[in-house]
């Protein structure tokens, strides 16, 4: 019964891992080991989440016993009959209490396997997913470089810091000093990139929710992400044609003889058929040069990125059209007084779907109840980011105890209520996480790092994210710990700690910073979160002519006006498609019937004349058959009625020669 809940959470976060890594990776295609260790990435961060309330909830159920104990000890014995409990009466155990021993080895492991996978294997699966070589050695080498180049720059600055506190007075560098620098080292990379994804993401979320509650405008946005997407795809289409162009000249220039051919034929099998039969009815250059093994090199690297980034905007834009027409779909039933929804394309459904989400409740869920559940889901996580906020603001200080949270699980200890606790932190660290990890799967950078949905998501992004994921979650939950004051080095007062701290540190950052960190860690929060209500992060970059969404600019509204006339074409062009499936379908059906009908007639017309035939065809007599040729006589027959009709008798000749 002690492991019942332990266990429940561990399969939990393996189905949640396993999940996400479904919906935006593909496992067939990319290699096992990158799948593995992404898996393993989101897993181990999952597995944090859902076990750090547990060891929470153990933590103050220990200091529980600890004070018990210590008040016992320092009670002088008396003779007086007493009522006091013993410390197991006086402090419940929680129902999810897990024995001592588990916490520290499940923490070791989530610990060094995380490191292991963000710092050294990640890194260089990175590089050699993207290296364009040929061979394994060679790609080998590629990521080599990469990381050299990648890792110098750290052990740069790492030496830098490591001459700056060597020189300071009194300080001497040991092994758990240098172990204790790297961890904080760490601790303030991650704590910085959890300010900047806090920051957007604590205002974006609840802002998300209440604009997907208008349809209006969420059609409009929609119409102007199919209007940037319309011109990625029409990058990404002409970066296909240039490379069709240099694979035409440079199939011409090798020949089947040639050193290089088998290279060549490696990157020509990588295209789809279709671009490959196109490929192939290209006319050959007059002149072609021949390539060098670095220029094929650099050809195969561009060409896997680029087949790549076509597949997924193609995807995308199937996605994106199915969406724009339902929100279509949508705004058009909500004016209908027929309270059935009514859909302009009809896709076909399972049945289970058809009985348990008839077109009743599909107008009732998507006309009247989805924007006020939406509403109160937006009003929801904006308290839930108020309170994070002014936590993330208040939580240095002691006395009095301002953060939120903080006040909540002190409450709830002191009634020793372990349930409540569990499930609040379990409610506040999930709800971090989701603000993160949600603002991490969204981001795209230079189309390097794009996490696409319905197995879109190529293995550099994967890695890159599993990266992110592993540096991130150490650093927030160390956040949540101080958040509900139980780290001692923030709080600056003795508490027993989890052990989840005894293995992985506590919240301390690197000591050129440590001195003002309490007065500007919590100002980068509210500056950030300012920010992104007063979305200048995205007028900026409107400013310099990167394509945002901000609805008083001249730029939203071509695009958005430019996505409408899109819609208006692909609708059409789909209408026509099923109008031209439809006529060819009826066609079909009437020549089938047809066919058919005349079928049947010929059936029966050949039945009665073979009818008419068998009837009246008598055996000849033996002399008769004798007189006869062996040619002309007819074949043997096996049907037995066919034998009894030659047993007949033959009829008077000229009996029937008038007929």
């Amino acid at each position: 019964m002690a492991y019942t809940l332990f266990v429940i959470e561990i399969i939990s976060a393996f189905i949640l891992a396993a999940t996400l890594l479904y919906r935006y990776g593909d496992c067939y295609r990319n290699h096992i080991l990158v799948t593995v260790s992404v898996l393993t990435a989101w897993y181990f961060s999952f597995v944090i989440m859902f076990i750090l309330p547990l060891d929470v909830s153990s933590t103050f159920y220990r200091q529980c016993l600890d004070n018990s104990t210590h008040i016992t000890t320092a009670t002088p014995e008396i003779n007086v009959p007493t009522t006091a409990l013993p410390p197991e009466k006086h402090c419940q155990e929680p129902w999810s209490f897990v024995p001592d021993s588990v916490f520290p080895n499940l923490w070791r492991v989530v610990y060094w396997t995380s490191q292991c996978l963000t710092w050294l294997i990640m890194p260089m699966m990175q590089s050699y997913s993207k290296a364009g070589d040929f061979t394994v050695k060679g790609k080998l080498k590629s990521a080599l470089v990469d990381n050299a180049i990648y890792y110098g720059s750290y052990l740069f600055i790492c030496g830098i810091l490591l001459i700056y506190i060597a020189l300071k007075p009194g300080v001497y560098l040991d092994g758990p000093k240098i172990k204790a620098i790297a961890s904080s080292a760490s601790n303030t990379w991650g704590l910085f990139l959890l300010i900047l994804l806090l920051g957007y993401s604590l205002v974006e979320v609840p802002r998300n929710l209440w604009n997907n509650s208008k349809k209006n405008y969420t059609l409009t946005y929609t119409y102007f992400k199919i209007a940037k997407l319309s011109t990625d795809k029409c990058e990404a289409e002409e970066t296909v044609e240039e490379i069709l162009e240099s694979l035409n000249s440079i199939t011409a220039a090798v020949g089947p003889g040639h050193p290089l051919h088998r290279h060549v034929e490696t990157i020509v099998q990588k295209l789809p058929i279709q671009l490959r039969d196109k490929l192939n009815s290209r006319a050959p250059p007059e002149r072609p040069s021949p390539p060098s093994l670095k220029s094929l090199v650099n050809l195969h690297k561009k060409t896997i990125k680029s087949l790549h980034v076509l597949q997924r905007t193609e995807t995308q834009w199937g996605l994106m059209l199915e969406r724009v027409f339902h929100l279509e779909d949508v705004s058009s039933n909500c004016r209908s007084p027929d309270q059935r929804f009514q859909h302009t394309f009809h896709t076909p459904r399972p049945r289970i779907q058809r009985l348990l989400y008839p077109p009743i409740l599909e107008w009732y869920w998507e006309c009247f109840f989805r924007q006020y559940f939406l509403k109160a889901m937006a009003v929801v996580t904006c308290i839930m980011s108020v309170a994070v906020v002014w936590s993330e603001v208040t939580f240095f200080s002691k006395k009095p105890v301002l953060s939120i949270f903080a006040n909540i699980v002190i409450t709830a200890n002191k009634h020793y209520n372990y349930t409540a606790i569990v499930t609040i932190s379990t409610l506040i660290i999930g709800y971090m996480f989701y603000c993160a990890y949600s603002t991490v799967l969204k981001i795209r950078l230079l189309n390097l790092y794009y996490l696409a949905p319905h197995h879109q998501t190529n293995e550099y992004s994967l890695i890159f994210s599993g990266m992110m994921v592993c540096r991130l979650t150490p650093a927030m939950c160390l956040n949540f710990l101080s958040l509900v004051h139980m780290d001692s080095h923030v709080i600056k007062e003795r508490v027993m700690e989890t052990y989840y701290t005894q293995i992985m540190g506590h919240m301390d950052v690197l000591g050129i910073i440590a001195e003002g960190f309490n007065i500007y860690f919590p100002m980068l929060v509210v500056l950030l979160c300012l920010a992104t209500y007063l979305s200048l992060g995205s007028r900026l970059l409107s400013l310099c002519g990167f394509q945002q969404f901000v609805g008083d600019d001249e730029l939203t509204t071509d695009l958005v006006d430019e996505g409408r006339e899109i819609v208006k074409r692909e609708k059409r062009k789909r209408q026509r498609a099923e109008e031209s499936i439809a006529r060819s379908r009826e066609y079909n059906e009437r020549f089938s019937s047809y066919r058919a009908a005349r079928d049947n007639r010929d059936g029966a017309r050949t039945g009665l004349l073979n009818d008419v035939d068998s009837d009246y065809y008598v055996t000849p007599s033996p002399d008769a058959q004798r007189a006869l040729p062996p040619d002309a006589l007819p074949a043997v027959r096996t049907d037995p009625d066919a034998r009894r009709r030659d047993n007949m008798t033959m009829p008077p000749r000229g009996l029937f020669d008038d007929v």
